[in-house]
């Protein structure tokens, strides 16, 4: 176990690497002065000059790379140029509100993709497992802001039931900050008009933002249990007297999981960083609205900050489920 964290921990750095050269290469290639987005149209050249001096501009590439390097490694992500704040202090202020959405996004994916695929397995070929199959075509198929759209439409602008936009109504007070997750302050401040207004905003986000990751869930659950579901130990099993959920959950699903842990690690990866289009959809104000509204800035602190945070995310949940498949099967060593 110890070998295998330290191995991971020691590729985190390699790819971290490998996203800060791409993120400033990229920052280089495409058109546009950082510079004179900062100052400004209507400044001079001299004030131009100075603002180029201060941000490193004025040095050779490499030079500015190894300085952005040394940025990092102090924790310093830069300025934005659209807020005027240090990027690292934008992020850690837009995170708990992406971190909510793609957690409560995850809940439904499992939620409802788990099941879904264990019942298709047991029902093959069945109307159950022709169902899913289309669910999870749809929901692979489906854009993200068309889903999103379509939610709007039909909850907020037919039927009033949920809200649009934001984590709040404007008359709602936040719950007392604790970890910025409103729900989860809401009740650790007993503030119950708040947790019912910021479930009833977050859950059509929630929902068009989980729906592609539950149909690929759903598919591998399936494919995984009627693998299983075709070994010799679980016709042993089923001879010697056990059946129904028992030989479900506790023989054929632990060993059908094993293999669907990857898909689910990626897709809580996939979700922080998908929340992006869902987030500019839905006004909600988190990482991906954020970093939208500073590519129309071209602010390139604030863009690399946040390619660089969702890369290092990425890392630590593929260790997170190296852990996993140990916890799940003893066997595996490597």
């Amino acid at each position: 176990m110890k070998q295998i964290i330290a191995k991971r921990l020691g590729l985190l750095f390699l790819v971290v690497f490998g996203v800060t050269f791409i993120t400033f290469l990229l920052s280089h290639i495409i058109p546009g002065d950082p510079a004179r987005m900062m100052v400004g149209q209507r400044a001079n050249e001299e004030t131009l000059e100075q603002v180029r001096h201060q941000l490193g501009l004025d040095q050779p590439v490499w030079v500015q790379y190894f300085i952005y390097i040394k940025a990092i490694l102090r924790g310093d992500l830069g300025i934005s140029i659209r807020t005027q704040q240090p990027v690292i202090d934008d992020l850690i202020a837009f995170f708990p509100a992406t971190l909510e959405l793609a957690l409560l996004a995850f809940f439904f994916a499992l939620l409802v993709g788990i099941p879904l695929g264990v019942m298709a397995a047991v029902k093959k070929d069945t109307l159950w497992d022709h169902a899913g199959r289309l669910f999870s075509i749809a929901g692979v198929s489906t854009p993200v802001f068309w889903s999103g759209l379509v939610l709007i439409l039909i909850f907020y602008g037919y039927s009033g039931w949920f809200p649009s936009t934001g984590r709040l109504d404007l008359d709602i007070h936040p719950p007392t900050h604790v970890t910025g997750l409103y729900l989860l302050d809401s009740l650790l401040s007993g503030d119950w008009i708040a947790f019912k207004n910021s479930l009833w905003h977050i859950f059509l986000p929630a929902v068009t933002l989980s729906y592609a990751q539950l149909a690929i869930i759903t598919r591998q659950v399936r494919a995984s249990m009627l693998e299983v579901l075709s070994q010799d130990y679980i016709r042993t099993a089923k001879a010697n007297g056990i059946s129904g959920p028992l030989l479900l959950f506790r023989y054929a699903l632990r060993n059908a999981l094993i293999p669907t842990i990857t898909v689910v690690g990626l897709s809580f990866g996939s979700l922080l960083g998908g929340a992006v289009v869902t987030e500019t959809i839905f006004g909600w104000p988190g990482m991906g609205k954020y970093v939208v509204d500073s590519i129309a800035y071209l602010d390139y602190p604030a863009i690399t900050g946040f390619t660089l945070l969702i890369s290092i995310g990425y890392v630590l949940i593929n260790l997170i489920v190296d852990i996993t498949y140990f916890l799940l099967d003893p066997q595996i060593k490597e």
